[in-house]
C-alpha cells in the first residue's frame, strides 16, 4: 500500500508560506509517498509564477496541477515546459504551452497524473470527457489520479462516476470550499467534489472579505487583495494498492 497526498488550491504568498510550514509534518504523519498540489492561485494576485512554483516544490510537492488561471502570468509560460507542472489537458491542441498529463516514476511503481478543466460556467475548452477518453489509453500504470478543476458540482460528480473503476482518484478543485463527500466509488476510485484551499481561512476564497462583499453589493470592478490572518490547509490523503490502482482509504484533511 502507498499513500498519496492531494492539496487543494494554494492561494498567494500566505498559502505558500503555510504550505511550507506544514507539508513536511503532514507527510511524516501520514507516511506520504507522493504529493500533488494545485498551484494555480499561488502567485500574488492569482496565477502561478516561477517563484511560487519553486516555493511549492521546495516545500515538498512532487507534482503541481493548475486550472483556469494557469496562464494568467504570461512571463511564467516557460514553467509549463517542466514535466512536473501541468495545465489542463483539454486546452485546444497547438495553442497552449505545456501538457496536461505526466507519469511520475517511483521506482518499483509509477503514478500518472491528469489535469482537466470543466466547461460548465467556465471557459469553452475541449470536452473534458472526450479528452480523458483520449488520454487513458496512453497511460502505462494503473495508478491514475485526476485533478478536475471545475465550477459545477454536477459536472464534477458526473466525472467521478464516469471514471469509476478507470482511475485511482478524482479530486475536484477550483471552488476553494472543501466538500464533505469524500468516498471510494465502486470500491475502487477515491473521490471528493472539492479538496478545498490552502491560505487565509477568514476570507472569501482567499480574498479580503470587505472587497468581495463590495463586489457583490455594488457590481463595480474591484482589484482583489489577498486576505491576512491565520491560514488553513485542505486536501485529502489516499491509500492505494500500487499493484492494481485500487483505493482502499480516503481521508479528508483540514490543518489549521
Amino acid at each position: 500500500m502507498k499513500n498519496l497526498l492531494f492539496i487543494g488550491d494554494v492561494v498567494g504568498k500566505a498559502g505558500c508560506s503555510f504550505l511550507r510550514s506544514k507539508l513536511s509534518i503532514i507527510k511524516r504523519q501520514y507516511a506520504v509517498d507522493v504529493t500533488i498540489v494545485n498551484g494555480e492561485n499561488s502567485a500574488q494576485g492569482n496565477g502561478i509564477t516561477q517563484t511560487s512554483a519553486e516555493s511549492i516544490i521546495n516545500s515538498g510537492a512532487d507534482i503541481i496541477t493548475t486550472g483556469n488561471h494557469a496562464f494568467r502570468r504570461r512571463e511564467a509560460y516557460d514553467i509549463f515546459e517542466m514535466d512536473h507542472i501541468l495545465r489542463p489537458a483539454n486546452y485546444p491542441e497547438g495553442g497552449a504551452p505545456g501538457k496536461g498529463i505526466c507519469t511520475f516514476d517511483m521506482g518499483a511503481y509509477s503514478i500518472c497524473v491528469i489535469n482537466l478543466m470543466g466547461t460548465a460556467f467556465m471557459e469553452d475548452l475541449d470536452n473534458p470527457f472526450t479528452k480523458i477518453d483520449e488520454l487513458l489509453p496512453l497511460t502505462e500504470t494503473p495508478n491514475i489520479f485526476v485533478d478536475f478543476h471545475a465550477e459545477a458540482t454536477s459536472e464534477k460528480k458526473a466525472m467521478g462516476h464516469y471514471l469509476t473503476g478507470k482511475v485511482t482518484g478524482v479530486f475536484g478543485t477550483h471552488t476553494h470550499v472543501q466538500t464533505a463527500d469524500e468516498a471510494i466509488l465502486g470500491g475502487h476510485t477515491a473521490y471528493i467534489t472539492d479538496a478545498g484551499m490552502t491560505g487565509p481561512e477568514n476570507s472569501c476564497l482567499g480574498v479580503e472579505n470587505e472587497q468581495a462583499i463590495n463586489r457583490f453589493r455594488y457590481h463595480m470592478p474591484v482589484r482583489f487583495k489577498e486576505a491576512e490572518g491565520d491560514c488553513f490547509l485542505c486536501g485529502v490523503c489516499v491509500q492505494f494498492d500500487e499493484k492494481c490502482g485500487k483505493t482502499h482509504k480516503i481521508e479528508r484533511l483540514i490543518i489549521r
